[in-house]
């Protein structure tokens, strides 16, 4: 397959940015996974089309520096890797990796994940003390509670740091019973200062993951997916006055590589919500630079 890229698709994205006066974008939500990890994904995602409803071809598949190079003549200039464990065991050869990835790409931002496992506390204990910079779990491919009792420290660790952590509980595009906004309320009552970035709006619960948001400061929405032609979904009528509402809290996510449409298409997306500029340059800058810094 091809990889999907061309110069009309770095045209596109650095016409977007440009457009706004913007020094470029800032995507918390893309992957870098480990090449036998990563294979592993993207054959899930060639088969998803039976359980979603349609295929999931995946846009961009070329090697990783390749990808990494496609990033910067984007002009996205901080994007994550956001590794996620799906099971237990697997989250520290993720993160050692993600590490490794981290220092080799200083526009990346250093990412890692956990599991509801004994020795969850202490390697996320030792990675914030290190600097780690964002962490990412996956309820709806682990298949854990986020209010597991063995996550407790761990939430109360990164809540206590001010350490983000990119939560996809969105039961989109197929829930199970660990998705929906129910688990991560329980979690913020327990650790309200938690910097928690809802995945995807938390689509399809898109005004419950807000109303989380108006009620814990630091809880934030990442756009990723959602409002482009793939998502099929629809969306409440005060969605867009919701979103102006939290204009500083709503964060540019793409998923990036693992999309089956140009990167242009969700920016397109964004734009066609009319929310004005001021707010796609908070959404698409702005926020991610206040929230997790420049380049290294």
């Amino acid at each position: 397959m091809t990889d999907g890229s061309s110069d009309a698709d770095v045209l596109d994205v650095r016409a977007f940015w440009q457009g706004l006066g913007l020094p470029g974008l800032f995507d918390v939500h893309t992957h870098f996974l480990p090449p036998n990890i990563e294979r592993k994904v993207w054959a899930q995602f060639d088969e998803a089309g039976p359980k979603i409803g349609r295929p999931w071809p995946i846009r961009y598949r070329q090697p990783v520096a390749d990808r990494v190079d496609l990033l910067r003549s984007f002009g996205v200039r901080r994007f994550s890797s956001l590794p996620y464990a799906h099971k237990p065991g697997i989250a520290t050869y993720l993160n050692d990796w993600a590490r490794g990835f981290a220092m080799d790409v200083p526009e990346s931002l250093w990412s890692a994940t956990f599991y509801p496992e004994p020795e969850a506390p202490a390697y996320v204990e030792a990675l914030v003390a290190d600097g780690v910079e964002v962490f990412k779990v996956h309820v709806q491919v682990g298949e854990f509670r986020l209010d597991d009792p063995l996550l407790h420290p761990v939430w109360g660790t990164l809540a206590e740091s001010g350490t983000p952590v990119v939560i996809h509980a969105s039961a989109a595009p197929v829930g199970n019973a660990f998705t929906g906004p129910a688990p991560l309320e329980r979690v913020l009552h327990r650790h309200p200062l938690l910097t928690a970035v809802v995945a995807h709006l938390g689509a399809p619960d898109y005004l419950a993951f807000c109303d989380l948001a108006d009620r814990f400061e630091r809880v934030h929405l990442d756009t990723t997916m959602v409002f482009t032609d793939f998502w099929e979904t629809s969306y409440p009528a005060e969605l867009g006055a919701r979103l102006l509402d939290l204009q500083d809290r709503v964060l540019l996510g793409s998923d990036f590589p693992t999309i089956p449409y140009p990167y242009a298409h969700q920016l397109e997306g964004l734009a066609r919500l009319d929310l004005g500029g001021a707010w796609l340059r908070d959404v698409c800058w702005h926020n991610g630079h206040r929230l997790l810094g420049e380049t290294r």
